[in-house]
């Protein structure tokens, strides 16, 4: 049951809501350029099936990442009793570097298993090339998920994380979503793509400030150690207003009825997170904001989805 419950804390179930909120927006504007506009592509007739994959392997990833994520600061030791945040099953010793390798196995497998049958149920036998694609776009992000922390290279250690998650957890997931449900792209889906990629920089600068001491101190080299905590914090409200104003654009450019704009009602929560972050002066006071940013995106993609839907 011990090792149980440290699998299961590995997994950081908390994260996945913050992982689907580009499937989520992603499948919605599918849908609602789809049905607006049937002349820019063509939903495929297993499009239940395609939403309810790509559920699966974005969830795939992103336990693939925490395990990765939990075995690379594990065994590089960044994960210390200084760090601040719940305790990690490696570090816990609950885990063994073995057992957690075989988990990073086992779901890197089942990742891209979800990945293939994904592909073939979007585009069959008949779009070689999207096919093709599509499985290079998946062995990067799995490649992606591992790197993060593990190996010599791992480019979370280089100040790299949060091009990675701006590109896999945006663009990626919200246009990746789109085109395999409509199999076109436009300009339009890109302005809630760049949201959902911003305010899940914004987690992982909040979580990368929160830890600056202790990386700082582990030699690794985030964006927060590079540039400091003060700068960081102003980095973090760009990242945020950013995020509003390109969801701004987005509805300045689409707007049909006042059901679009229901997703301002998340902007509410982000708003108020801003005003405490400019109040905290100690970073690891920080560590609550990280839930309200990564469920106020899940709130604004839920409410994004509904406005565009109804």
């Amino acid at each position: 049951m011990l090792k149980f419950n440290a699998w299961i804390s590995a997994a950081r179930l908390r994260t996945l809501p913050l992982s689907l909120s580009g499937i989520l927006v992603g499948f919605a504007l599918g849908h609602h350029f789809f049905k607006s506009s049937p002349v820019q592509g063509v939903m495929a007739d297993s499009g239940t099936s395609i939403f309810w994959l790509a559920i699966l392997t974005t969830l795939g990833l992103q336990i693939l990442s925490n395990f990765a994520n939990d075995y690379g600061d594990g065994v590089k030791g960044t994960d210390n009793e200084d760090r601040i945040g719940p305790k990690r099953a490696l570090q816990s010793g609950i885990l063994s570097k073995k057992e957690m390798q075989f988990g990073i196995i086992m779901t890197a497998i089942f990742s891209f298993v979800s990945a293939i049958l994904l592909i073939y149920v979007a585009f069959g036998s008949t779009n070689i090339g999207y096919s093709i694609f599509f499985l290079v776009l998946g062995l990067l992000a799995i490649a992606a998920a591992i790197k993060y922390t593990m190996g010599d290279t791992a480019y979370g250690y280089r100040g790299l994380g949060d091009i990675f998650v701006f590109i896999f957890f945006g663009l990626v997931s919200v246009i990746g979503c789109f085109f395999l449900y409509t199999k076109t792209v436009g300009l339009l889906p890109f302005f809630p793509a760049i949201t959902i990629g911003l305010l899940s920089t914004a987690v992982l600068n909040l979580n990368n400030m929160r830890d600056h001491d202790n990386d700082k101190a582990s030699h690794k080299n985030t964006i927060v150690v590079k540039m400091g905590v003060a700068k960081a914090k102003k980095y973090h409200y760009i990242l945020i207003i950013g995020a509003m104003v390109s969801m701004l654009l987005f509805l300045k450019l689409t707007f049909q009825s006042y059901m679009n704009l229901l997703f301002l009602i998340s902007f509410i929560p982000l708003i108020l997170h801003l005003r405490t972050v400019v109040q905290i002066k100690e970073s690891k006071n920080l560590d609550p904001e990280l839930k309200k940013v990564a469920l106020s995106t899940f709130v604004f993609s839920l409410l994004f989805s509904i406005g565009l839907l109804l």
